[in-house]
């Protein structure tokens, strides 16, 4: 039965028990939210269970649930959100014709919408939405939802959805690459869901027969993958490179640099123990050499250990000025009176693979070492390792496809070839760049 307590909520008992993902979805309280899971991970469960509980929490006023298409909504959206109603008997009222469900016990209304018709929705108030499959749907339909979130009655505004991985689209961007402020995701793992495995013990089994071994990794294992060309550094992985950082004050600074104009891209690094950490990235829009010596000066003061500047052979290049990328260097660093910097640049550059074969054995070499971890405030670089792919049917990195793309992990790959190549040899490594 539902009740009402003192501060007007209504309340009900509902048979429910959330998999460990699917709780922290729910007790989050960012005010958007995504539940980001493979196949049987209890998407849709979390979506219509979420889309109940701020029904309940915001008594009287209109939700919404939403999804790509309008079959979409009707065969998978709303058969889920009424399974559960009917089974828990919560009392509601439905009117087919205006697509519209109200509670019986808090009066609150919830709309079904499709989103391929979201520009219908505008002037429609909201306290909260919840949208299926977010991944298939228009990013101009997330926007539209977020600029409708404004009910000045409710006590709960929230914004959510549930998705499987479908690559390096809007979703990812907006919820994990370039996360917004606000913004929140729960990654389900795969394989969590007991209920289901307790129901078809082979589900897992039988779609790795069937699904080719990148879509079941994006489908099955809810991995973000880029599926449609080979990826470059398939040895990366966000659970075991990427970890939080700090500069040994001891140590030298390695610095590495991408002579490219926009954007102009650098990272930091420390070499210890023969592993390589990555401190931070410098990703300057339409700038010069001696503009991001700049703001390398202001966000690391001179280490007593020293700093080490690598780069590609073209920065030996004269610039229209008659100097080269790496006299602007050393000058800059004189003018400040740095002491023991040191400049490790190759007269020509390696091959483009034996420097890509190096990164990722860093990262994960075939024995299961990992020696390279980077810091999660380098979003560019892991995006670089998330994203960077081959052409079709070639062995050439694409760097047309995005053009913020490869600079930052071509700069880390000539520090590690300078460094951490195998036979490397004794004064291989310091050339006159003056």
């Amino acid at each position: 039965m539902g009740r009402t307590g003192r501060d007007r909520t209504c309340y009900r008992k509902i048979r429910y028990s959330p998999l460990p993902s699917q709780k922290r979805f729910h007790d989050s309280e960012a005010r958007f939210k995504g539940f980001s899971g493979p196949i049987g991970s209890g998407k849709s469960q979390a979506l219509c269970q979420e889309a109940i509980r701020l029904s309940y929490l915001n008594p009287g006023r209109l939700g919404l649930l939403g999804a790509p298409t309008y079959p979409m909504l009707r065969d998978a959206t709303q058969a889920t959100l009424f399974e559960i109603l009917d089974g828990d008997k919560i009392p509601y009222d439905y009117n087919k014709a205006d697509n519209v469900l109200v509670m019986r016990d808090s009066r609150a209304r919830i709309l079904f919408r499709s989103m391929d018709e979201y520009e219908r929705l505008r002037g429609t108030n909201l306290a909260w939405f919840g949208l299926d499959e977010l991944t298939y749907t228009p990013e101009g339909a997330w926007l539209r939802m977020e600029g409708r979130l404004r009910d000045p009655k409710a006590k709960k505004l929230c914004g959510f959805g549930v998705w499987t991985p479908k690559g390096f689209d809007w979703v990812y961007r907006r919820f994990m690459a370039n996360r917004v402020e606000g913004y929140e995701t729960i990654l389900a793992k795969p394989f969590e869901n007991r209920f289901l495995l307790e129901q078809v013990p082979d589900f897992y089994d039988r779609l790795k027969s069937s699904y080719e071994g990148t879509f079941y990794a994006q489908e099955v294992l809810g991995q973000y993958l880029n599926i449609d060309a080979g990826l470059v550094y398939k040895a990366f992985s966000r659970e075991e490179n990427v970890a939080a950082a700090a500069a040994n004050p001891r140590a030298p600074l390695y610095w590495a640099l991408d002579f490219n104009v926009d954007p102009m891209s650098s990272v930091v690094a420390q070499i210890e123990g023969g592993r390589v950490r990555v401190l931070d990235e410098i990703v300057l829009r339409h700038a010069t050499t001696e503009e991001a010596c700049a703001a390398f000066h202001a966000r690391f003061a001179q280490q007593a250990g020293g700093l080490i500047v690598y780069g590609d052979a073209s920065g030996n290049h004269l610039q229209t000025t008659g100097t080269t990328d790496y006299e602007i260097i050393q000058r800059f660093f004189q003018d400040l009176c740095y002491s023991r910097v040191e400049y490790r640049v190759p007269k020509r550059n390696p091959l483009v693979r034996e420097r890509v074969n190096l990164v990722n054995s860093l990262l994960k070499s075939a024995s299961g070492e990992i020696r390279m971890t980077v810091d999660p405030r380098c979003k560019e670089l892991i995006q670089d390792f998330e994203q960077v792919s081959y052409k079709a049917d070639s062995a050439q990195i694409d760097k047309e496809r995005d053009r913020r793309r490869t600079h930052l992990s071509d700069a880390l790959g000539y520090l590690v070839w300078q460094e951490c190549r195998p036979d490397l040899q004794i004064g291989e490594r310091n050339f006159p760049i003056l």
